[in-house]
């Protein structure tokens, strides 16, 4: 898997605007922020600035937009801002805003995806870590309808269908295969009400900086003259005819499918608070925040069960190392050498393979009658994993050597036997210090892994 750094904003930007439902003047700044940050809301207008991580788990809200809170700080409608950062690779950034809501706009991404665009991004030291979807996945809602299926792929892609009882919108569909299309195909496209639940969103206290400037109204059921006028009025535009069906803005409505693109908008916002950039695609049934946040949760969920991903491994993809490369590097022989290839490496961990036969030497005495790789012998394939890590960033690797200083927190989970293939993975905890380093080591079959062991090296110059 090719290895792509994380980006955070080359300078802030503030946006500011109506809020939606609170109907305040809101201003928004965006900061950049260092490696690993992630993306974090503070609010600034409270005497405790509190900070809000943008992830799933905090979601506690998803009427007519995605509400974080922690403790009893809020803040309401940031998944077109969410939508912009994640298409446009941002993934560390601070966002002080001094209301319970983020400014609505022109009810779209376009103000957020221009204001980055002008600022600019730069890449970090730290590679992005991405979802890879691995197998299918599936939340539903059977009181809507509602279902979002989620399955592998190479790059994030959506597929998203909407249906309203709705002359007007009744079927509508949209796509993204690629992010960079996110630009000009889906971030114009604006939050849609229908003219028939306008009063009932207004007297439950929400869309009160609602205009015809940020949303698309779609009136498609006939109504009284007078009850028209008055939301007319309500939203300061010129009366209608309330025979004339159809977009209240109907001269600037931007596509034809605008309320489905925007849909998909809002599944990209959502989706962004897993936390991490997603490999997979997701086929989307009428799609909306509440079941957004479903498939993000599940998402969140592995993740925290799974704190490193099993790593990829493709067995027709070319070796970064062979078996040659490997012994060039340590001096590990027959019956001794116990990595195979290597398959990845970043400035922070490697990966690599053992093929498990029947043919190894240690199974003549462990056991004849049931072979099990010793578990002492995993350690030692992931401890020559850190030794390969440690020695290629050497000039002369020929001089040195590593040593184990010490072990811990070894855990065993399963046999691993004949016809087994160990996916190992060694990562620094520290950084090389004095010729010393501490790593922590994963052997991984499938999805599961079997062992791991966090151990310390010394690295020594021998020639």
């Amino acid at each position: 898997m090719s290895q792509v750094k994380q980006r955070t904003l080359k300078k802030n930007f503030i946006l500011s605007g109506v809020g939606l439902h609170t109907g305040k003047d809101i201003h928004v700044n965006f900061l950049p922020a260092p490696d690993n940050h992630g993306i974090k809301i503070k609010r600034i207008d409270l005497e405790e600035q509190t900070i809000i991580p943008a992830l799933a788990e905090f979601v506690t809200g998803t009427q007519r937009g995605t509400v974080i809170s922690r403790g009893s700080v809020q803040v309401s409608t940031i998944e077109h801002a969410m939508a912009a950062l994640y298409a446009m690779g941002i993934d560390n950034c601070l966002i002080e805003v001094n209301a319970p809501e983020f400014p609505i706009l022109d009810g779209s991404s376009c103000q957020y995806v221009n204001a980055i665009n002008e600022v600019g991004t730069e890449e970090q030291s730290s590679y992005k870590d991405f979802y890879i979807v691995r197998r299918k996945m599936e939340v539903s809602d059977p009181e809507t309808g509602a279902k979002l299926t989620l399955l592998p792929d190479e790059t994030f892609s959506i597929n998203s269908f909407i249906e309203f009882e709705s002359q007007l919108i009744h079927n509508q569909s949209a796509s993204i295969e690629n992010m960079a299309d996110f630009v000009k195909e889906i971030a114009p496209a604006r939050t849609f009400v229908f003219v028939r639940d306008i009063a009932d969103l207004l007297k439950a206290g929400l869309i009160q900086g609602g205009n015809l400037d940020n949303a698309v109204v779609i009136y498609e059921t006939e109504m009284p003259q007078k009850e028209l006028d008055e939301l007319a009025d309500i939203l300061g535009v010129p009366h209608q005819d309330a025979k004339e069906l159809g977009y209240l803005n109907k001269d600037s409505v931007l596509f034809p499918n605008e309320p489905a693109r925007h849909k998909l908008l809002d599944i990209i916002g959502d989706m962004a608070l897993v936390g991490k950039p997603i490999k997979g695609r997701i086929i989307a049934t009428r799609p909306g925040h509440k079941i957004n946040n479903a498939l993000a949760r599940k998402l969140r969920k592995d993740i925290r069960l799974n704190e490193v991903q099993p790593p990829v491994y493709d067995v027709s993809k070319e070796p970064l190392m062979d078996i040659n490369q490997i012994r060039s590097l340590i001096p590990h022989r027959y019956p001794f050498l116990l990595v195979d290839k290597i398959i990845e490496k970043t400035d922070k961990y490697i990966v690599g393979v053992k093929n498990i036969t029947v043919n190894e030497p240690f199974f003549v005495g462990h056991f004849p009658e049931e072979p099990v790789m010793p578990g002492v012998l995993q350690i030692e394939a992931m401890a020559q994993m850190g030794g390969i890590f440690v020695l290629s960033t050497l000039e002369d690797p020929k001089s040195y050597s590593t040593y184990f200083l010490r072990i811990d927190n070894v855990k065993f989970r399963r046999k691993v036997v004949p016809g087994d293939t160990l996916i190992l993975r060694v990562e620094l905890t520290t950084e090389i210090r004095r010729g010393i380093a501490t790593m922590r080591g994963l052997a991984f079959i499938g999805e599961k892994v079997v062992s791991e062991a966090e151990f310390t090296a010394l690295i020594e110059k021998t020639k």
